[in-house]
């Protein structure tokens, strides 16, 4: 694997990272000026640690020891994951949690846990508000950028009150739920919160009338807009930002042809439903979480009150729920490529960025295997039960399960690395379930030590808010003398001493 047998490689990497840690005793009581959130729909630790592994061997090492952009977060805790009304959750009840700070029901996003799954009827009066909607009143710019449709259950919790996270547009909600006035997802991404600046992802079918055409895939059904209202909800919002500098794009191209200087709006658009795992992608037509991300950034930072952005590689999720190990683990390593991008274009002095999982899944990897393994190779032994080999990685539940001739199949025969190979599974079900334990948090920036040990979900976005000044908890943002307890990041002198500082 490369690495000196001797103690002294060992010794003087811990005493290097010991020297790094004692620099953390000086905490970053800053304000933010800018939050970030990146979410990996279903990152939990064993995705982790496996997308790292595997980002070492991409790069042609051995893996293990690789790190991860989020690995160099200095600081890390555990959030607790469960729902009001499930001890393993689902990814709605976690996003109002993360997102509004309030736990909440499975299924249901942007309202309390007084609302009721699919009752229409339970919605007023239980609404909650996400830490998005406390920026934008704070004159901050604010972004949505995900894998995922847009009014998906991670993003939607941003900026919708609904008692399904199924009710994507109205094609999908019950009769009873519309005469009782519930609105469907895609809608209220438009209505709610007016002018989100940047909103990037999937579904574009959810906002054209039904039977509509769509622009990309032109006679093909299942594409098509599905709404009954006969809304077109993109044109509505192109005549609404048209003296605005607002664009709506609907493939890479046009995107990466826009000047971000000249743009304060966007709107993009590049599925009809979710985009494409990473390694299916088009890169002619769809971008990849990092350009988008990029992007979103140069528009959202002109604005000198900051931003706040929610960032969902929401398809490790999808790869998990498949059994499609190889899939998720890819869309982990994108997203940390997203993760290593943002850090270039921001500033720990002034950006508040925090990486999570909303739960984990029945996934993991074992068996003994020997350094610099192919993470998606098989352990060194046969099982001395039925003598048969078997994959380092392997889910609890799931599709993968499969008998041949009565007994477990032979991965010899299937070729285990092939990036849609269903890895195996003790139960078998159509799709793998979440996993109930608790997801990391990594946090950087000001006030990121505040994020420091075992903690519920929804006491996420109070540090954010609190470090940025936003939101219910301000007074400790300004003393009687009207000036800020904690500090703007205003003297270039004093950020260049500590940079200085850092360098040498």
């Amino acid at each position: 694997a490369g690495i000196p047998p001797e103690p002294k490689f060992w010794n003087t990497w811990a005493q290097r990272t010991l020297k790094n840690a004692l620099t953390l005793e000086t905490l970053n009581r800053n304000t933010a000026k800018n939050l970030i959130l990146f979410l990996g729909d279903g990152m939990g630790v064993p995705t982790v640690t496996a997308a790292r592994i595997l980002k070492g061997q991409l790069n042609g090492q051995s893996g293990e020891e690789t790190q991860l952009e989020m690995d160099k977060f200095p600081f890390v805790s555990l959030a607790k994951t469960y729902n009001t009304n499930a001890q393993v959750p689902d990814s709605a009840g976690t996003a109002t949690a993360y997102l509004c700070g309030v736990k909440a029901n499975e299924g249901t996003v942007g309202v309390s846990a007084a609302a009721v799954r699919s009752q229409c009827n339970t919605t007023e009066g239980n609404e909650v508000t996400s830490i998005l909607k406390w920026a934008k009143e704070a004159g901050k710019s604010v972004g949505i950028v995900t894998t995922t449709r847009v009014n998906h259950a991670t993003p939607s919790a941003s900026y919708a009150h609904s008692v399904d996270r199924d009710w994507y547009s109205d094609n999908e909600m019950p009769a009873d739920a519309l005469k009782d006035g519930c609105k469907d997802i895609a809608r209220q991404l438009f209505e709610n919160i007016p002018n989100i600046d940047v909103v990037m992802g999937g579904g574009r079918k959810y906002m054209f009338p039904k039977n509509t055409s769509d622009v990309e895939y032109p006679g093909v059904a299942k594409h098509s807009g599905t709404r009954k209202d006969g809304r077109n909800l993109v044109q509505e919002w192109i005549d609404k930002m048209r003296n605005k500098r607002g664009h709506y794009v609907w493939n890479k191209k046009q995107l990466l042809s826009l000047n971000p200087t000249s743009v304060d709006y966007l709107l993009g658009l590049f599925e009809p439903a979710d985009l494409p795992y990473n390694l299916e992608r088009n890169t002619e037509t769809d971008p990849s979480l990092t350009e988008m991300v990029e992007v979103a950034i140069k528009i959202l930072r002109k604005n000198p009150k900051g931003f706040y952005l929610l960032v969902e590689g929401g398809r490790i999720d999808h790869g998990h729920h498949e059994g499609k190990a190889k899939q998720a683990l890819h869309e982990t390593v994108e997203m940390d490529r997203a993760i290593g991008q943002a850090s270039l274009m921001t500033s720990i002095h002034d950006t508040m960025t925090i990486v999570t999982a909303d739960h984990s899944h029945v996934f993991n990897f074992g068996g003994y295997t020997v350094r610099g393994n192919t993470i998606f190779g098989l352990a060194p032994m046969m099982s001395d039960v039925d003598q048969k080999p078997f994959t380092s990685i392997i889910y609890g539940n799931g599709p993968g399960y499969k008998l041949v001739n009565g007994g477990r199949e032979n991965v010899s025969t299937v070729d285990y690395q092939d990036s849609n190979y269903q890895a195996q599974a003790a139960v078998p079900l159509s799709m793998e379930t979440h996993g109930g334990e608790d997801v990391a948090v990594f946090a950087k920036g000001p006030l990121a030590h505040l994020l420091h040990g075992v903690h519920e979900q929804n006491y996420i976005p109070h540090v954010m808010a609190y470090a940025a000044c936003i939101g219910q908890n301000r007074e400790h943002c300004f003393t009687s003398s009207g000036s800020a307890v904690l500090r703007p990041v205003l003297s270039s002198m004093a950020t260049l001493l500590t940079v200085t500082r850092i360098l040498c």
